[in-house]
């Protein structure tokens, strides 16, 4: 799609941001979200995120995704998205690369095992691990810990699957206090984007690993509508073709329907509400930047079909049930003896809840890293 639709009046306005919690100098050189964005890149977190796993851990192979080359997948669709509409392409950017900083190791199966270990604790949720990381955890600055990012950005972070009305994380609350992020509204369209574009992105890039791994075949994906549309479009001797060639050809033409209806649907609702500020994208009652109802089921049944051939694979649950085991471990033997753990965590002991410490530990480690502690004092 080449056309460009100027719809700049719904789009954030860097110039009109409501700030940072501590004030600094403007830059005469970059605008407020484009600083928010090179902060995010500069950060130690999103420097590790080459080392997490997305659905492999990273000996399985150089090729598959990690949760680095995940962000900037879901980059590239947000900033061609938000390209269309003249939105602003630095902020759906930020939050692209940063939605994910706050994972642990070893993909959801980290998460879980680490949530799980919370329990008794306030619990643990990567959204609200991404706060942490860039409103308190990063240090790099002389004046503030984290990042100091915008309200635009954190509001993002914080609401890009929408309000949080019921059981919002402490972090949330406590930064809600100070920043009032109006957890009731809906984020800015660009949030939004940047959502569904993590959609777009995972949903395509685990079908093209899941093919490398032998998980699925061709056949098994003409069960599902979007894939079977593109297949039989094929000329009858692609299979004859290199198959790294064909994945290809399947997840490029799938991500760019995707993109498509997204597009459409947000050109319909633009035009369905009238809308004519980013204030009133806030105040509706559900997202614009979303599927088309009929879309969203035939993505649900690819959804669905990844939940059963790849995510619950014998191969992926070995590693899930190995990296539970090492969180589980590693978080037991953290709270048993603080000595452990690196100096950096041990010396905020005396002021903070030793779960959360231990959490936030385990949370900012690589698989890599994890692995090796494990080994070490197993």
């Amino acid at each position: 799609m080449n056309t460009t639709t100027d719809h700049n009046s719904i789009a954030s306005d860097p110039s009109k941001s409501k700030g940072r919690l501590v004030k600094e100098v403007y830059s005469l050189t970059r605008s407020e979200f484009q600083r928010d964005r090179d902060r995010i890149l500069h950060s130690a977190a999103f420097r590790r995120l080459k080392h997490k796993t997305q659905v492999f851990v990273s000996h399985e192979g150089d090729h598959y995704r990690t949760r680095l080359t995940h962000s900037l997948e879901v980059s590239q669709i947000a900033r061609s998205i938000c390209r269309v509409f003249s939105l602003n392409e630095d902020l759906a950017e930020t939050l692209s690369i940063s939605h994910d900083i706050g994972h642990p190791p070893f993909g959801h199966a980290g998460e879980q095992a680490l949530s799980e270990a919370m329990i008794n604790y306030g619990g643990f949720d990567h959204n609200e691990q991404a706060i942490r990381v860039v409103h308190l955890l990063e240090k790099k600055y002389f004046d503030f810990d984290g990042l100091n990012l915008t309200w635009e950005t954190l509001e993002g972070l914080a609401k890009h699957n929408g309000p949080i009305i019921k059981n919002v994380p402490q972090t949330i609350v406590n930064l809600n206090d100070k920043f009032n992020l109006k957890l009731n509204e809906f984020s800015s369209i660009e949030a939004q984007i940047a959502s569904i574009a993590d959609d777009i992105a995972y949903n395509n890039h685990d079908l093209d690993d899941g093919l490398r791994a032998g998980f699925f075949t061709y056949e098994d994906l003409k069960e599902l509508p979007i894939l079977s549309k593109i297949l039989d479009e094929f000329p009858n001797n692609y299979r004859t073709r290199d198959t790294q060639r064909i994945n290809n050809e399947i997840t490029r033409k799938s991500t760019a329907l995707m993109i498509e209806d997204v597009i459409n649907t947000i050109k319909l609702n633009i035009k369905k509400f009238d809308l004519s500020s980013d204030k009133e994208v806030r105040m509706l009652d559900g997202k614009i930047a979303s599927f088309s109802d009929k879309f969203s089921r035939d993505v649900d049944s690819i959804k669905s079909f990844l939940n059963s051939k790849m995510y619950n694979h014998d191969k992926v649950i070995k590693m899930t049930n190995d990296a539970s085991q090492i969180i589980t471990f590693l978080f037991r033997k953290f709270m048993d003896d603080e000595n452990l753990m690196h100096k950096d965590f041990k010396i905020r002991l005396g002021n903070e809840n030793k779960a959360r410490v231990v959490c936030d530990y385990i949370a900012g480690m690589t698989d890599n890293y994890a692995s090796e502690i494990y080994k070490s004092i197993k």
